[in-house]
Protein backbone atom coordinates (compact mmCIF):
# COMPACT_ATOMS: atom_id res chain seq x y z
CA UNK A 1 0.00 0.00 0.00
CA UNK A 2 2.00 3.46 -1.06
CA UNK A 3 1.45 6.46 0.59
CA UNK A 4 0.08 9.78 -1.24
CA UNK A 5 3.85 10.79 -1.32
CA UNK A 6 5.03 7.51 -3.08
CA UNK A 7 2.21 7.74 -5.34
CA UNK A 8 3.11 11.34 -6.70
CA UNK A 9 6.92 11.44 -7.02
CA UNK A 10 9.18 9.03 -8.88
CA UNK A 11 12.30 9.39 -7.31
CA UNK A 12 15.21 8.54 -9.60
CA UNK A 13 17.01 4.85 -9.61
CA UNK A 14 20.74 4.72 -8.74
CA UNK A 15 22.89 1.60 -9.06
CA UNK A 16 24.15 -0.91 -6.91
CA UNK A 17 27.44 -0.50 -5.49
CA UNK A 18 29.78 -3.08 -6.98
CA UNK A 19 34.19 -3.21 -6.70
CA UNK A 20 36.38 -1.46 -4.46
CA UNK A 21 35.73 2.14 -3.28
CA UNK A 22 37.47 4.77 -0.67
CA UNK A 23 35.82 7.70 0.36
CA UNK A 24 36.39 9.95 3.74
CA UNK A 25 32.66 9.16 4.97
CA UNK A 26 29.99 6.40 4.26
CA UNK A 27 25.98 7.26 5.43
CA UNK A 28 24.20 3.64 5.45
CA UNK A 29 20.10 4.27 5.26
CA UNK A 30 18.76 6.32 2.52
CA UNK A 31 15.67 7.71 4.58
CA UNK A 32 15.37 11.54 5.01
CA UNK A 33 18.04 10.88 7.94
CA UNK A 34 20.78 9.42 5.97
CA UNK A 35 19.84 11.75 2.92
CA UNK A 36 20.20 14.81 4.96
CA UNK A 37 23.33 13.06 6.69
CA UNK A 38 25.40 12.90 3.50
CA UNK A 39 23.70 16.17 1.54
CA UNK A 40 25.15 17.87 4.59
CA UNK A 41 28.37 16.34 4.47
CA UNK A 42 28.90 17.07 0.72
CA UNK A 43 28.20 20.76 1.74
CA UNK A 44 30.96 20.66 4.06
CA UNK A 45 33.51 19.36 1.97
CA UNK A 46 33.47 16.06 3.01
CA UNK A 47 33.39 13.20 0.47
CA UNK A 48 30.53 11.09 0.75
CA UNK A 49 29.11 7.74 -0.51
CA UNK A 50 25.29 6.61 0.54
CA UNK A 51 24.28 3.27 0.70
CA UNK A 52 20.96 2.15 0.55
CA UNK A 53 19.91 -1.47 0.94
CA UNK A 54 16.54 -1.07 -1.29
CA UNK A 55 15.19 2.32 -2.70
CA UNK A 56 16.23 5.74 -1.48
CA UNK A 57 12.68 6.84 0.29
CA UNK A 58 11.64 3.44 0.39
CA UNK A 59 10.79 3.02 4.37
CA UNK A 60 9.95 5.38 7.04
CA UNK A 61 9.99 8.16 5.05
CA UNK A 62 7.63 6.95 2.48
CA UNK A 63 5.23 6.58 5.29
CA UNK A 64 5.70 9.96 7.13
CA UNK A 65 2.80 12.28 7.61
CA UNK A 66 5.77 14.45 7.09
CA UNK A 67 4.81 17.39 10.10
CA UNK A 68 8.08 19.25 10.62
CA UNK A 69 7.20 20.51 14.13
CA UNK A 70 9.07 20.70 17.61
CA UNK A 71 5.90 19.81 19.20
CA UNK A 72 6.21 16.47 20.29
CA UNK A 73 3.11 15.08 21.78
CA UNK A 74 3.28 15.75 25.33
CA UNK A 75 6.92 15.74 26.70
CA UNK A 76 8.37 19.07 27.55
CA UNK A 77 7.11 18.72 31.07
CA UNK A 78 8.35 15.55 31.74
CA UNK A 79 11.86 15.82 29.99
CA UNK A 80 12.55 18.91 32.12
CA UNK A 81 11.60 17.03 35.23
CA UNK A 82 13.44 14.17 34.25
CA UNK A 83 16.54 15.54 32.82
CA UNK A 84 16.46 19.56 34.32
CA UNK A 85 16.00 22.81 32.03
CA UNK A 86 19.03 22.78 30.73
CA UNK A 87 19.04 19.74 28.24
CA UNK A 88 15.23 19.77 28.01
CA UNK A 89 16.46 23.14 26.23
CA UNK A 90 18.78 21.36 24.17
CA UNK A 91 16.10 19.65 22.71
CA UNK A 92 13.23 22.31 22.37
CA UNK A 93 16.45 24.35 20.48
CA UNK A 94 17.81 21.88 18.12
CA UNK A 95 14.46 21.13 16.70
CA UNK A 96 13.36 24.72 16.69
CA UNK A 97 16.66 24.99 14.46
CA UNK A 98 16.11 21.56 12.40
CA UNK A 99 12.51 23.37 11.37
CA UNK A 100 14.83 26.63 10.25
CA UNK A 101 17.47 24.50 8.60
CA UNK A 102 14.77 22.95 6.70
CA UNK A 103 13.23 26.55 5.56
CA UNK A 104 16.53 28.08 4.41
CA UNK A 105 17.51 24.85 2.06
CA UNK A 106 14.12 25.00 0.53
CA UNK A 107 14.68 28.93 -0.12
CA UNK A 108 18.47 28.72 -0.71
CA UNK A 109 17.67 25.52 -3.22
CA UNK A 110 14.45 26.52 -4.60
CA UNK A 111 13.08 23.28 -3.75
CA UNK A 112 9.49 23.02 -4.93
CA UNK A 113 8.08 20.69 -2.10
CA UNK A 114 4.99 22.22 -0.97
CA UNK A 115 6.86 23.60 1.95
CA UNK A 116 4.32 25.74 3.98
CA UNK A 117 4.55 27.04 7.71
CA UNK A 118 1.89 26.35 9.37
CA UNK A 119 0.64 26.21 13.66
CA UNK A 120 0.83 22.65 14.94
CA UNK A 121 -1.65 21.66 17.95
CA UNK A 122 -1.91 18.97 20.86
CA UNK A 123 -5.98 18.79 21.47
CA UNK A 124 -7.78 17.27 24.26
CA UNK A 125 -11.43 16.79 24.00
CA UNK A 126 -12.06 16.74 27.67
CA UNK A 127 -10.60 18.51 30.57
CA UNK A 128 -6.73 17.86 30.92
CA UNK A 129 -4.64 19.81 32.96
CA UNK A 130 -1.73 17.89 31.30
CA UNK A 131 -2.01 20.67 28.56
CA UNK A 132 -1.36 23.48 30.74
CA UNK A 133 1.70 21.77 32.24
CA UNK A 134 2.97 21.17 28.95
CA UNK A 135 2.22 24.84 27.78
CA UNK A 136 4.12 26.25 30.98
CA UNK A 137 7.22 23.54 29.96
CA UNK A 138 7.33 24.91 26.59
CA UNK A 139 7.24 28.71 27.27
CA UNK A 140 9.84 28.34 29.65
CA UNK A 141 12.25 26.86 27.36
CA UNK A 142 11.56 29.47 24.64
CA UNK A 143 9.24 27.30 22.37
CA UNK A 144 6.35 28.86 20.57
CA UNK A 145 3.24 27.73 22.76
CA UNK A 146 -0.07 28.77 23.74
CA UNK A 147 -3.26 27.50 24.77
CA UNK A 148 -6.25 27.81 22.71
CA UNK A 149 -9.87 26.89 23.33
CA UNK A 150 -11.37 26.65 19.53
CA UNK A 151 -9.87 25.12 16.33
CA UNK A 152 -11.19 24.34 13.02
CA UNK A 153 -11.44 20.74 13.15
CA UNK A 154 -15.34 19.19 12.69
CA UNK A 155 -15.75 18.26 16.10
CA UNK A 156 -15.47 20.14 19.65
CA UNK A 157 -12.35 20.20 22.05
CA UNK A 158 -11.42 20.79 25.31
CA UNK A 159 -8.81 22.86 24.71
CA UNK A 160 -5.50 22.82 22.29
CA UNK A 161 -1.62 23.46 22.98
CA UNK A 162 -0.48 25.56 19.65
CA UNK A 163 2.85 26.08 18.33
CA UNK A 164 3.19 28.58 15.98
CA UNK A 165 5.67 28.69 12.87
CA UNK A 166 6.03 25.08 12.68
CA UNK A 167 6.13 23.59 8.92
CA UNK A 168 4.86 20.81 6.86
CA UNK A 169 6.18 19.06 3.31
CA UNK A 170 6.38 16.58 0.48
CA UNK A 171 9.02 14.80 1.79
CA UNK A 172 9.90 12.75 -1.56
CA UNK A 173 10.05 15.95 -3.19
CA UNK A 174 12.11 17.67 -0.98
CA UNK A 175 14.55 14.51 -1.40
CA UNK A 176 13.94 14.01 -5.04
CA UNK A 177 15.72 17.40 -5.18
CA UNK A 178 18.52 17.32 -2.34
CA UNK A 179 19.54 13.55 -3.90
CA UNK A 180 21.29 15.31 -6.63
CA UNK A 181 23.85 16.44 -4.54
CA UNK A 182 24.76 12.82 -3.27
CA UNK A 183 26.71 9.92 -4.53
CA UNK A 184 24.18 7.32 -3.84
CA UNK A 185 24.20 3.32 -4.53
CA UNK A 186 21.23 1.39 -4.25
CA UNK A 187 20.15 -2.33 -3.68
CA UNK A 188 23.30 -2.54 -1.67
CA UNK A 189 22.50 -3.76 1.54
CA UNK A 190 25.45 -3.54 4.37
CA UNK A 191 25.84 -7.05 5.08
CA UNK A 192 29.36 -6.34 7.53
CA UNK A 193 31.29 -2.95 8.98
CA UNK A 194 34.57 -3.76 10.21
CA UNK A 195 37.83 -1.36 10.80
CA UNK A 196 36.06 1.09 8.47
CA UNK A 197 35.25 -1.19 5.66
CA UNK A 198 31.57 -1.55 4.66
CA UNK A 199 31.10 -4.37 2.59
CA UNK A 200 27.62 -5.00 0.46
CA UNK A 201 26.97 -8.10 -1.66
CA UNK A 202 28.66 -6.71 -4.41
CA UNK A 203 30.88 -4.33 -3.60
CA UNK A 204 32.74 -2.63 -0.34
CA UNK A 205 33.76 0.72 0.75
CA UNK A 206 36.66 2.07 2.86
CA UNK A 207 35.88 4.99 5.13
CA UNK A 208 37.34 7.08 7.99
CA UNK A 209 33.78 7.81 9.40
CA UNK A 210 30.63 5.57 9.06
CA UNK A 211 26.99 6.51 9.65
CA UNK A 212 24.28 3.99 10.92
CA UNK A 213 21.10 5.76 9.47
CA UNK A 214 18.75 3.12 8.86
CA UNK A 215 16.08 3.84 11.10
CA UNK A 216 16.41 0.74 13.69
CA UNK A 217 20.75 -0.12 13.79
CA UNK A 218 21.05 -3.50 12.47
CA UNK A 219 24.59 -4.15 14.28
CA UNK A 220 23.20 -5.86 17.82
CA UNK A 221 26.94 -5.02 19.13
CA UNK A 222 28.03 -2.46 20.43
CA UNK A 223 25.43 -0.49 21.23
CA UNK A 224 22.81 -3.27 22.21
CA UNK A 225 19.94 -0.95 20.63
CA UNK A 226 17.79 -3.39 20.31
CA UNK A 227 16.99 -3.66 24.38
CA UNK A 228 17.19 0.31 24.10
CA UNK A 229 14.40 0.14 21.90
CA UNK A 230 11.16 -0.89 20.41
CA UNK A 231 8.95 -0.23 17.39
CA UNK A 232 5.62 1.11 17.02
CA UNK A 233 3.26 0.54 13.88
CA UNK A 234 0.59 3.44 12.81
CA UNK A 235 -1.87 4.18 9.73
CA UNK A 236 -2.81 6.63 7.80
CA UNK A 237 -5.84 7.14 5.04
CA UNK A 238 -5.68 10.23 2.61
CA UNK A 239 -9.23 11.54 2.05
CA UNK A 240 -10.80 13.88 -0.55
CA UNK A 241 -14.10 16.09 0.10
CA UNK A 242 -12.86 15.87 4.18
CA UNK A 243 -13.03 19.56 4.97
CA UNK A 244 -10.02 22.58 4.29
CA UNK A 245 -7.80 22.56 7.25
CA UNK A 246 -4.97 25.11 7.50
CA UNK A 247 -2.95 23.54 10.37
CA UNK A 248 -1.96 20.10 11.35
CA UNK A 249 -3.54 18.59 14.75
CA UNK A 250 -3.09 15.42 16.98
CA UNK A 251 -4.93 14.26 20.07
CA UNK A 252 -3.61 13.15 23.38
CA UNK A 253 -6.81 11.48 24.59
CA UNK A 254 -9.85 9.56 22.74
CA UNK A 255 -8.90 8.45 19.40
CA UNK A 256 -5.56 10.53 19.07
CA UNK A 257 -6.31 11.03 15.77
CA UNK A 258 -3.44 12.77 13.46
CA UNK A 259 -4.80 15.36 11.39
CA UNK A 260 -3.43 17.48 8.30
CA UNK A 261 -4.10 18.67 5.16
CA UNK A 262 -2.07 18.10 1.87
CA UNK A 263 -3.44 19.90 -0.95
CA UNK A 264 -7.07 19.06 -1.62
CA UNK A 265 -7.17 16.10 0.94
CA UNK A 266 -7.09 15.35 4.24
CA UNK A 267 -4.80 13.00 6.10
CA UNK A 268 -6.08 11.07 8.57
CA UNK A 269 -3.50 9.05 11.17
CA UNK A 270 -4.22 6.79 13.78
CA UNK A 271 -4.83 3.31 15.52
CA UNK A 272 -0.79 3.16 16.94
CA UNK A 273 0.34 0.22 18.35
CA UNK A 274 3.06 -1.58 19.45
CA UNK A 275 5.12 -3.89 16.40
CA UNK A 276 3.31 -7.28 15.91
CA UNK A 277 -0.14 -6.42 18.39
CA UNK A 278 -2.39 -6.34 15.00
CA UNK A 279 -3.11 -9.89 14.22
CA UNK A 280 -6.91 -9.20 14.04
CA UNK A 281 -6.42 -6.23 12.12
CA UNK A 282 -9.29 -3.43 11.01
CA UNK A 283 -6.60 -0.63 11.98
CA UNK A 284 -8.12 1.14 8.56
CA UNK A 285 -11.56 0.05 9.10
CA UNK A 286 -11.19 2.08 12.28
CA UNK A 287 -10.24 5.35 10.27
CA UNK A 288 -12.80 4.95 7.83
CA UNK A 289 -15.57 5.16 10.49
CA UNK A 290 -14.08 7.92 11.70
CA UNK A 291 -14.20 9.99 8.30
CA UNK A 292 -17.75 8.52 7.93
CA UNK A 293 -18.64 10.05 10.91
CA UNK A 294 -16.77 13.47 10.43
CA UNK A 295 -17.08 13.88 7.07
CA UNK A 296 -19.37 11.85 5.57
CA UNK A 297 -18.71 13.38 1.86
CA UNK A 298 -15.05 11.82 1.66
CA UNK A 299 -13.61 8.90 -0.14
CA UNK A 300 -10.86 7.37 0.39
CA UNK A 301 -7.96 7.91 -2.17
CA UNK A 302 -5.23 6.36 -1.05
CA UNK A 303 -3.92 4.24 2.33
CA UNK A 304 -0.70 3.24 4.08
CA UNK A 305 1.39 2.36 7.10
CA UNK A 306 4.63 3.34 8.53
CA UNK A 307 6.75 2.13 12.14
CA UNK A 308 8.54 4.10 14.30
CA UNK A 309 11.76 3.51 16.60
CA UNK A 310 10.62 4.27 20.51
CA UNK A 311 13.57 4.43 23.02
CA UNK A 312 13.02 4.37 27.24
CA UNK A 313 13.22 7.60 27.58
CA UNK A 314 11.82 9.09 24.16
CA UNK A 315 14.80 11.09 23.08
CA UNK A 316 16.66 9.86 20.34
CA UNK A 317 19.85 8.38 19.88
CA UNK A 318 22.99 10.71 18.02
CA UNK A 319 26.40 10.33 18.14
CA UNK A 320 28.93 7.57 18.66
CA UNK A 321 27.23 3.88 18.07
CA UNK A 322 28.87 2.58 21.19
CA UNK A 323 31.32 3.90 23.94
CA UNK A 324 34.93 2.62 22.12
CA UNK A 325 33.47 2.98 18.42
CA UNK A 326 36.02 5.84 16.93
CA UNK A 327 34.50 6.74 13.81
CA UNK A 328 31.29 5.07 13.36
CA UNK A 329 27.92 6.98 14.68
CA UNK A 330 24.26 6.21 14.83
CA UNK A 331 20.75 8.28 14.30
CA UNK A 332 17.78 6.21 15.60
CA UNK A 333 14.88 6.54 17.96
CA UNK A 334 12.89 9.23 16.51
CA UNK A 335 9.65 8.16 17.37
CA UNK A 336 6.84 9.89 15.32
CA UNK A 337 9.09 12.91 14.76
CA UNK A 338 11.47 11.45 12.14
CA UNK A 339 11.61 14.43 9.66
CA UNK A 340 12.82 16.90 12.41
CA UNK A 341 14.44 14.60 14.23
CA UNK A 342 16.47 13.15 10.64
CA UNK A 343 17.50 16.95 10.31
CA UNK A 344 18.78 16.95 14.18
CA UNK A 345 20.91 13.87 13.61
CA UNK A 346 22.20 15.32 10.00
CA UNK A 347 23.16 18.41 11.83
CA UNK A 348 24.83 16.88 15.37
CA UNK A 349 26.70 14.09 13.16
CA UNK A 350 27.71 16.33 10.24
CA UNK A 351 29.10 18.92 12.42
CA UNK A 352 31.02 15.88 14.93
CA UNK A 353 32.54 14.53 11.49
CA UNK A 354 33.61 17.61 10.45
CA UNK A 355 35.32 17.89 14.20
CA UNK A 356 33.15 20.41 15.54
CA UNK A 357 32.43 19.47 19.22
CA UNK A 358 28.53 18.69 19.56
CA UNK A 359 26.50 21.39 21.75
CA UNK A 360 23.69 19.18 21.90
CA UNK A 361 24.42 16.18 24.28
CA UNK A 362 20.44 15.56 25.42
CA UNK A 363 20.67 13.18 22.54
CA UNK A 364 23.97 11.14 23.44
CA UNK A 365 23.58 7.32 23.48
CA UNK A 366 25.48 7.36 26.47
CA UNK A 367 23.20 9.89 28.26
CA UNK A 368 22.71 8.43 31.92
CA UNK A 369 19.54 6.31 32.28
CA UNK A 370 16.49 7.78 34.49
CA UNK A 371 13.44 6.25 35.67
CA UNK A 372 11.30 6.01 32.45
CA UNK A 373 14.29 4.34 31.06
CA UNK A 374 14.90 1.47 33.22
CA UNK A 375 10.79 1.12 33.10
CA UNK A 376 11.04 0.69 29.40
CA UNK A 377 14.22 -1.48 29.74
CA UNK A 378 11.71 -3.76 32.06
CA UNK A 379 8.47 -3.27 29.61
CA UNK A 380 10.80 -3.85 26.50
CA UNK A 381 12.62 -7.10 28.13
CA UNK A 382 9.19 -8.45 29.20
CA UNK A 383 7.95 -8.28 25.52
CA UNK A 384 11.11 -10.31 24.23
CA UNK A 385 10.86 -13.22 26.42
CA UNK A 386 7.04 -13.31 25.44
CA UNK A 387 8.09 -13.47 22.08
CA UNK A 388 10.83 -15.65 22.53
CA UNK A 389 8.43 -18.12 25.12
CA UNK A 390 5.74 -18.25 22.61
CA UNK A 391 8.10 -19.52 20.14
CA UNK A 392 9.01 -22.52 22.35
CA UNK A 393 5.64 -22.79 23.94
CA UNK A 394 2.98 -21.65 22.22
CA UNK A 395 0.40 -24.35 20.44
CA UNK A 396 -0.16 -24.04 16.84
CA UNK A 397 -3.01 -24.94 14.56
CA UNK A 398 -2.80 -28.75 13.47
CA UNK A 399 -2.65 -28.24 9.58
CA UNK A 400 -2.66 -25.46 6.95
CA UNK A 401 -5.96 -26.74 5.85
CA UNK A 402 -7.21 -25.19 8.85
CA UNK A 403 -6.36 -20.89 7.58
CA UNK A 404 -9.16 -19.79 5.78
CA UNK A 405 -8.55 -17.00 2.59
CA UNK A 406 -7.39 -14.02 4.04
CA UNK A 407 -6.17 -15.03 7.14
CA UNK A 408 -3.10 -16.07 8.65
CA UNK A 409 -2.05 -19.55 11.40
CA UNK A 410 0.82 -20.38 13.27
CA UNK A 411 0.71 -24.08 11.94
CA UNK A 412 2.75 -27.37 13.12
CA UNK A 413 4.09 -28.84 9.70
CA UNK A 414 6.76 -31.37 9.52
CA UNK A 415 7.81 -31.29 13.04
CA UNK A 416 8.23 -27.66 12.47
CA UNK A 417 6.46 -23.92 13.30
CA UNK A 418 5.66 -22.80 9.87
CA UNK A 419 3.53 -18.98 9.52
CA UNK A 420 0.60 -19.82 7.10
CA UNK A 421 -1.36 -16.97 4.64
CA UNK A 422 -3.67 -18.01 2.69
CA UNK A 423 -4.60 -15.42 0.02
CA UNK A 424 -8.05 -14.38 -1.34
CA UNK A 425 -7.14 -16.76 -4.22
CA UNK A 426 -6.71 -19.82 -1.94
CA UNK A 427 -3.22 -20.01 -2.69
CA UNK A 428 -0.79 -20.62 0.72
CA UNK A 429 2.36 -19.26 1.30
CA UNK A 430 4.17 -20.36 4.27
CA UNK A 431 7.47 -19.04 6.16
CA UNK A 432 9.38 -19.87 9.18
CA UNK A 433 7.59 -18.35 11.63
CA UNK A 434 11.11 -17.57 13.52
CA UNK A 435 12.69 -13.87 13.31
CA UNK A 436 15.90 -14.17 11.78
CA UNK A 437 17.00 -11.45 13.89
CA UNK A 438 16.89 -12.98 17.15
CA UNK A 439 14.52 -16.08 16.84
CA UNK A 440 11.16 -14.45 18.49
CA UNK A 441 7.96 -15.84 17.37
CA UNK A 442 6.21 -13.28 14.45
CA UNK A 443 2.89 -12.64 14.30
CA UNK A 444 0.59 -11.59 11.76
CA UNK A 445 -0.24 -8.30 10.81
CA UNK A 446 -3.89 -8.67 8.87
CA UNK A 447 -4.09 -4.87 7.78
CA UNK A 448 -0.27 -4.90 6.37
CA UNK A 449 -0.13 -8.95 5.04
CA UNK A 450 3.02 -9.36 7.19
CA UNK A 451 4.85 -11.37 9.58
CA UNK A 452 5.84 -9.10 12.07
CA UNK A 453 8.43 -9.17 15.13
CA UNK A 454 6.70 -8.02 18.33
CA UNK A 455 10.47 -7.72 20.41
CA UNK A 456 12.18 -5.62 18.14
CA UNK A 457 9.67 -4.60 15.57
CA UNK A 458 11.58 -7.00 12.77
CA UNK A 459 8.73 -7.11 9.26
CA UNK A 460 8.44 -9.46 6.21
CA UNK A 461 6.47 -10.05 3.54
CA UNK A 462 3.72 -13.39 3.43
CA UNK A 463 6.13 -14.62 1.25
CA UNK A 464 9.26 -14.20 4.15
CA UNK A 465 10.69 -11.00 2.14
CA UNK A 466 12.43 -9.07 5.22
CA UNK A 467 10.75 -5.64 4.53
CA UNK A 468 12.28 -3.74 7.95
CA UNK A 469 14.78 -4.41 10.56
CA UNK A 470 16.45 -5.08 12.86
CA UNK A 471 16.61 -8.08 11.10
CA UNK A 472 18.97 -8.02 7.77
CA UNK A 473 17.83 -11.97 6.26
CA UNK A 474 14.73 -13.17 4.76
CA UNK A 475 12.72 -15.72 6.39
CA UNK A 476 12.81 -19.84 5.52
CA UNK A 477 9.79 -20.69 3.04
CA UNK A 478 8.29 -23.64 2.41
CA UNK A 479 7.40 -25.18 -1.26
CA UNK A 480 3.76 -26.21 -1.57
CA UNK A 481 2.59 -29.25 -3.28
CA UNK A 482 -0.84 -30.48 -4.09
CA UNK A 483 -2.17 -32.91 -1.97
CA UNK A 484 -3.08 -36.07 -4.03
CA UNK A 485 -6.42 -36.55 -3.02
CA UNK A 486 -8.39 -33.32 -2.22
CA UNK A 487 -5.79 -31.15 -4.86
CA UNK A 488 -5.53 -28.57 -2.34
CA UNK A 489 -2.30 -26.96 -2.35
CA UNK A 490 -1.05 -27.90 1.11
CA UNK A 491 2.38 -28.32 2.59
Amino acid sequence: MASIWRETVQLPEWPPLTGEMETEAVVIGGGMAGVLTAYLLQMKGIDCILLEADRVGGGVTGGTTAKITAQHGICYESMTRQFGKELAAQYAKANLEAIAFYAQIVADQNIDCDFERIATHLYATRPDKALERECKAAEALGLPADLVDMSELPFPIWGALRFENQAMFHPLKFLAHITAKCRIYEKSRVIEIEDGVVSTEWGRVRAKHVVVATHFPFLNRPGYYFMRMHQNRSYVIALEHAGDLRDAYLGIDGRKLSIRRWGNLTLLGGGGHRTGENESGGKYDGLLRVAQEYWPDAREVCRWSAQDCVTHDNIPYIGKYGADTKGLYVATGFRKWGMTGSMVGAMILSDRIAEREPIYTVFSPRRPQVTPSVKGFMEDGAESVAGLAKQIFHAPAKSPKDVEPGTAKVVMCREKKWGVYRDAAGRVHGVDVTCTHLGCQLKFNADETSWDCPCHGSRFTAEGVCIGGPAQRDLETMEAEPHEASQETIF
